[in-house]
């Protein structure tokens, strides 16, 4: 009798820490389209996924949005019906491969971030419902750095920007830095570069535009990854595979896998959820006024 009693507490008790795992919120930016970012956002997804890790996407993107053309499907309702219809977040939520769920950005609203307050009422009401629910919530921002767009970086836990060596990718990712630092956006920031020929070129890249960010900026960076620019990737976007999905053994897939060993902890033991943090976070920004 006791040892069963042993057994359901350490049920209970494991239950009760799984509840408390860490949610994270990611936003992935780039200062122009053309990089590679909403790409890397979905296959960074699916390599926390391979890492038991629960992860729900968001196609911020509204209008243009284009993860759920990445995976190959189509979504009934989107970001767009959510905001519309007022739908619940749970009606939205679409099943993609590998155990990860997104939300489709949809068309028909110009900006996700140009909302009047019931709108964003009702996304901040529906974000808050998911509590508990996932260990990362990754955000695949839009085009564009609207006042609103900075609100939100304010509320997530981490950012991330990709960036590829061409000057004038290097050039739009520093003039978003430097924007998100003028609004006093605080939140980490780890850089991916995207399509370099080489590993060389990779850290040369982010040691020139580190020093930059920090000399003139006094914002510090860190190399979350390197992309090589791989046949792997256009192969599996022409058929609407993700790449680590169809070339697991990419010199791309590998890259991702690598980064996710940065991003989830070692031991999430002394874990606390801050899914609680970035609601009021986003209620503050957004709403408090």
């Amino acid at each position: 009798m006791n040892d069963q009693a042993a057994v359901l507490r350490e049920k209970v008790l494991k239950k009760h820490q799984n509840s408390l795992r860490n949610c994270k919120t990611l936003a992935v930016l780039s200062g122009k389209g053309g990089v590679g970012k909403s790409n890397l956002s979905l296959n960074l997804s699916l390599a926390l996924t391979k890492q038991k890790q629960r992860v729900l996407l968001f196609d911020m993107d509204i209008g243009m949005g284009n993860i759920d053309i990445l995976i190959g499907q189509t979504a009934s309702y989107t970001m767009v019906d959510l905001l519309e219809k007022k739908l619940s977040i749970q009606q939205i939520i679409k099943k993609g491969p590998q155990n990860l769920t997104y939300v489709a950005g949809g068309t028909g609203i110009s900006s996700v971030f140009e909302w009047c307050p019931s709108d964003l009422a009702h996304l901040i009401k529906e974000l808050n419902s998911l509590t508990n629910q996932y260990d990362y919530m990754i955000f695949d921002m839009g085009a564009g750095m609207s006042e609103s767009v900075l609100r939100f970086l304010k509320a997530v836990d981490e950012m991330i920007v990709v960036t590829t060596p061409e000057p004038t990718a290097i050039t739009d990712a520093y003039a978003a830095i430097k924007l998100a630092a003028s609004y006093s956006v605080s939140a980490p920031i780890h850089l991916i570069i995207n399509k370099t020929l080489s590993e060389k070129e990779g850290n040369q890249t982010y040691e020139r535009f580190n020093r930059a960010v920090q000399q003139f900026l006094n914002v510090s960076i860190s190399l979350l990854g390197i992309v090589p620019d791989d046949q792997a990737v256009q192969k599996a976007v022409n058929r609407q595979i993700p790449f680590l999905l169809q070339d697991p053994k990419s010199k791309a897939s590998t890259s991702l896998v690598d980064m996710v060993n940065i991003l989830v902890p070692q031991d999430d033991r002394t874990a606390t959820n801050t899914q609680g943090m970035f609601i009021r976070r986003l209620k503050r920004f957004f709403l408090e006024r």
